[in-house]
């Protein structure tokens, strides 16, 4: 029987289950929790944009930065879980893999995923199921996984 990991996630925490069949209730393997996505942009930054001058004439302007700190931190976040997954596909510790994502979050995981653990996602839910009970989450996913 091919054991299935179910990951429900968004950008601030995760959970990963575990399935063996298809139709089996989910069992928590772990939890991932991100504190920084939810802490303020202000906290994130150490100080100011550093200011530049205009090549003509006598103006000075911030300078922005390239990825804003809040989605930086949710970028790491999702390398973090990805991480995560791809040793278990290396591990050989399941054969399919059932995303369940908050729409914001799928994207920049699915960036940090490679072409063969992409080959194992088997579903993908764009929902934020993270505050669900696993036997909640499992009553709002198809029969058979």
């Amino acid at each position: 029987m091919i054991k299935i990991w179910i990951l429900a996630a968004n950008s601030g925490n995760a959970t990963l289950f575990s399935a063996d069949s298809p139709t089996a209730p989910l069992t928590e393997l772990a939890t991932f929790d991100n504190p920084d996505a939810r802490a303020k942009q202000m906290d994130l930054v150490s100080d100011r944009p550093g200011r530049s001058f205009d090549s003509h004439g006598e103006g000075r302007h911030a300078m922005e930065v390239e990825v804003d700190p809040k989605k930086q931190e949710q970028i790491r976040f999702a390398k973090l879980i990805a991480d995560r997954l791809e040793q278990g596909r290396v591990d050989n510790a399941f054969g399919r893999l059932v995303l369940v994502v908050a729409p914001m979050f799928l994207g920049l995981l699915r960036a940090n995923f490679g072409a063969p653990l992409s080959a194992l996602v088997s579903m993908e839910l764009d929902k934020d199921y993270t505050a669900l009970r696993p036997e909640e989450l499992r009553a709002r996913l198809p029969e058979q996984l």
